[in-house]
């Protein structure tokens, strides 16, 4: 009983020095990009994303919570423009607020997620004129702790996350291409 307990002991052991050697080789820093391409001037995309408002119209996360408690603050829109929000395990509680805003190409965020995992990123939105169309891209970025190496030895983050940005961006599509 004792030698099979042991050998358990050994095998968890080994298993936990595996994982934790593996986040230990991921990244330090986390990126994810995703772009499409919006029949529509950037001068109809870009007032959806510098106004924190316009978010429910097209992001993934607002409708992943019903109840979630939403506060604006700071500028109406643009730099300064602050939105927190506090929901379920779904969407978590954190804030966003515009550090720049360049009309009509780019758009700079602060984004701090409190829970259920602290994490400190930046998110831009850059709109580019190609032709009678825009390339959108959304990317986020920041330092990749601890907490999300270890994630990431399970699942990809960049597909993780990758699929919202998908979501949000076909959204911006169907509200500016109508």
């Amino acid at each position: 009983m004792f030698e099979t307990i042991a050998i358990i002991a050994v095998i968890l052991a080994i298993a936990i020095a595996v994982v934790l050697i593996l986040a230990a080789t991921k990244p330090d820093k986390l990126r994810v990009v995703r772009a499409i391409s919006i029949k529509a001037p950037a001068e109809r995309i870009f007032p959806l994303i510098n106004d924190f408002h316009q978010w429910v119209a097209w992001s993934p996360y607002e409708t992943r919570d019903p109840a979630m408690k939403r506060t604006y603050g700071g500028a109406e829109r643009g730099q300064g423009a602050v939105y927190a929000w506090d929901g379920n395990k779904n969407v978590g509680s954190g804030r966003m607020e515009i550090l720049d805003a360049s009309v009509p190409s780019k758009i700079v965020i602060k984004l701090d997620f409190f829970k259920p995992f602290e994490g400190h990123n930046t998110a831009e939105f850059t709109m580019l004129p190609q032709g009678d169309a825009t390339s959108v891209t959304w990317t986020m970025y920041g330092p990749a702790v601890f907490m999300s190496k270890l994630m990431q030895v399970f699942i990809s983050l960049d597909h993780m996350i990758g699929k919202d940005f998908e979501a949000g961006l076909a959204n911006l599509k169907k509200l500016t291409e109508k």
